[in-house]
């Protein structure tokens, strides 16, 4: 078996935290044991392309339980936990190519040799597996059966790739289930994001200013959870209906023009690039400290602040004191990739337990339909996104109400009024 882990000794501690994560999935146990007995992954090849956390192995366990041939390799270079890669390799199996730290020519060579596996469905986040079979193996796309995505930043350029009429197969748009979006984005984003930023900095937010950039689902619960820690949050947006919502939420609204000169703490949440550039960093504060929570390293425009900065050093582990040429400094947390994951553990396992259900119930789904499916961005079937809730429910040992009789009658009929 191939693979690519930096150090197999590390195999035993990664299993011991792949099994403390299984304990808050039961969502994701229940279908493992579905899988186990009914194997309807059988003789599937599947090339996933995912942060390799404690959350994604159990998600890859699952997988195989239920028949598949899994390829693992990383979907960002600091977000892999090298003893859980190691852990796969010598207890489950699973060829992996991922390393933390990996430099950029490392990690394509560790999406090709997963493509290399000539995968029948792919699991990206981030669409870069997705991305390089078009460019560079399309031909590779007559065995794939289908796909799914798992972020936002994913799915948006899977459907520019749809809009020219280019998608080579069909792709569920895992990110936008409700049982996703809603839990894993909100509560999952803002947890991790300031889990991460405090183990970095270990600087207090209460009473800062704390600037929040973009306010979609990540954005939300990030405000959510800084203002929970005694920050004052400052939300940018460019979408005037989010900017209103963050208004009625009881946020400050404000451009980034004027944000970079009140700013403490700065963290990026667009699917974006460039949202805090050049310009911005000639207004921050001294002592301004700078992070990234979007899928990609682009929204901090990285190149010019170096261009603007007499000196860089590292004080910190995962912290870059970035002095400009009048002597302020900026900190960028990170390298500006996602600091939740380079700087924490990621989303709690709560939550990843929905997100990686619906991966597993969407490839299901995929080989059940295969041919079916028109080469587009589909979303997540309903059937599985509210199957995924009423697990999660029963897992908490919360029952809810179902309709009667008369109230779905009531519902379904236009003659009954006042």
């Amino acid at each position: 078996m191939e693979f690519h882990v930096k150090d197999l000794s590390l195999a035993d501690e990664g299993l011991r935290l792949i099994e403390w994560a299984e304990m808050d999935m039961p969502v994701l146990r229940q279908i493992r044991e579905r899988f186990a007995a009914e194997k309807p992954l059988k003789g599937v090849r599947i090339g996933a392309c995912l942060h390799v956390t404690t959350e994604t192995a159990n998600l890859v366990r699952t997988l195989k339980e239920g028949g598949a041939e899994v390829y693992l390799c990383a979907s960002n270079p600091l977000s892999t936990k090298d003893e859980v890669a190691a852990a796969l390799v010598k207890h489950f199996e699973v060829p992996v190519f991922a390393i933390r730290g990996e430099d950029r020519d490392t990690y394509y060579k560790h999406i090709k040799a997963v493509l290399d596996a000539k995968p029948h469905i792919t699991i990206d986040d981030g669409a870069d597996l997705v991305s390089t079979l078009h460019k560079e193996r399309p031909e590779q796309a007559a065995e794939i059966i289908g796909g799914t995505e798992e972020t936002t930043t994913g799915v948006i350029r899977l459907r520019a790739l749809a809009t020219e009429g280019k998608l080579l197969y069909p792709i569920i748009a895992v990110n936008d289930a409700l049982t996703k979006h809603l839990f894993d984005n909100r509560y999952g984003t803002g947890q991790s994001t300031i889990d991460g930023i405090l183990r970095a900095t270990n600087r207090l937010l209460a009473g800062s200013y704390f600037v929040v950039c973009g306010y979609g689902w990540c954005g939300k619960g990030l405000a959510m959870r800084a203002r929970g820690m005694g920050a004052r949050v400052i939300v940018t947006e460019v979408d005037p209906l989010k900017a209103l919502e963050a208004v009625m939420d009881g946020y400050l609204v404000m451009p980034m023009d004027e944000a970079a000169k009140l700013g403490d703490f700065f963290v990026t949440v667009t699917g974006n690039k460039s949202v805090i550039r050049r310009e911005h960093f000639l207004k921050m504060k001294d002592g301004a400290i700078v992070a990234n929570s979007g899928h990609f390293d682009v929204e901090i425009d990285i190149p010019a602040l170096r261009e603007l900065a007499k000196s860089v050093r590292t004080i910190r582990p995962e912290v870059e004191e970035y002095t400009l040429q009048d002597g302020r400094k900026v900190y960028l947390l990170a390298q500006g990739r996602l600091v939740n994951l380079a700087c924490a553990e990621g989303h709690p396992s709560a939550v990843m337990d929905m997100s990686f259900a619906n991966q597993a119930l969407s490839v299901e789904y995929l080989i059940k339909n295969r041919g079916k499916l028109k080469r587009e961005v589909y979303p997540v079937p309903p059937e599985i996104d509210r199957m995924v809730a009423r697990l999660k429910l029963s897992s908490m040992g919360i029952k809810i109400d179902e309709l009667t009789p008369e109230q779905v009658r009531y519902l379904s009929s236009w003659e009954e009024g006042t």
